[in-house]
């Protein structure tokens, strides 16, 4: 599996793609889209980018996690 870039060494995640049916790989430098056979396929566009920052606000502002730091119980039980 292509999980680090050839061309920048940095680390490059898993996304699914509807269109072509199978898994693209993203790196997060580059922005360079490739297959299992580390084969570069596409850029990533503007549009999948303002998508991404979107979900990615929306999220921000729609999940309620405690501030607080969930403490650890001690002991066996």
């Amino acid at each position: 599996m292509p999980l680090f870039c050839k061309q920048c060494n940095s680390r490059r995640l898993p996304e699914y793609h509807q269109k072509e049916k199978s898994t693209l790989w993203l790196c997060v430098k580059c922005k360079n889209f490739v297959d299992m056979e580390d084969a570069i396929i596409r850029e990533q566009t503007d549009e999948e980018r303002e998508k991404i920052k979107r979900k990615q606000e929306d999220f921000e502002n729609t999940t309620n996690f405690p501030k607080a730091k969930l403490n650890r119980r001690k002991g066996v039980n």
